[in-house]
């Protein structure tokens, strides 16, 4: 069943039809800073604490649910926080319609949908092009930050990255179990407290990769909406 649409009047929500009024994304922003992007908002609940923790860096928040969205905003609002803005977007669609090189400080993927039957692997998110897509976008040496709860996609991205060249891991281990200063979701919290681990990734651009546009997959109309995964609350 179709869910209904809800409209979202808030001021930090930008439409698509806004999206396409400006030059890049940082210009959605009244105040010029770094700009870091989210993919896969959830309910806001990262993102919140994330802006509170760096108030002098600008982050656009992206969910590909409308309820989503309409929950990140109004957390967002009662903060009375400036420096987030919140899209309803696909993430390899929006950046590579509105994004440019170097142009993100950041990039944080929470608890993205995990696909776990095995014949639907190839339906995630991180995989070895949208790595390299990535690098593309990193300003040199941005932060990439890969979260999840499952196992086996944490053991996947850990292995995938040492072997795309561009990236360099920022802990000593290939993932962690802890990250100190990350915030923690409360989609995150569910399954620490069941005893459950999150998995850590964090690598960086390499000072000096050169990351051209050759880098980027062929930009693929229409990407569909699979799945049911909660993604980050």
């Amino acid at each position: 069943m179709t869910q209904r649409t809800i409209q979202i009047t808030s001021p930090t929500f930008v439409a698509a039809s806004e999206l396409e009024t400006v030059a890049a994304p940082g210009d959605l922003f009244a105040v010029s800073r770094p700009l870091a992007l989210e993919i896969g908002c959830g309910i806001g609940d990262f993102i919140l604490q994330l802006a509170c923790q760096h108030p002098h860096i600008n982050y656009l928040a992206i969910d590909i649910y409308n309820k989503g969205c309409l929950k990140t905003c109004s957390r967002i609002d009662a903060a009375g926080l400036d420096n987030v803005r919140v899209v309803r977007a696909e993430a390899r669609d929006l950046l590579g319609r509105h994004f440019g090189p170097e142009s993100l400080t950041a990039i944080y993927i929470n608890c993205p949908d995990p696909w776990p039957k095995k014949r639907h692997r190839d339906r995630r998110l991180v995989g070895a092009d949208f790595l390299r897509s990535l690098l593309y976008y990193l300003a040199p040496e941005g932060e990439l930050y890969f979260i999840t709860d499952f196992t086996d996609y944490a053991e996947d991205v850990a292995a995938l990255l040492p072997t795309v060249p561009g990236y360099v891991n920022a802990l000593t281990l290939p993932s962690a179990t802890e990250l100190p200063g990350y915030p923690i979701s409360k989609y995150m919290r569910r399954f620490l407290d069941l005893g459950q681990p999150i998995h850590y990734i964090h690598y960086r651009k390499a000072p000096g990769f050169a990351a051209g546009a050759d880098l980027l997959p062929p930009l693929r109309p229409g990407f569909r909406v699979h799945g049911e995964h909660a993604g980050n609350e």
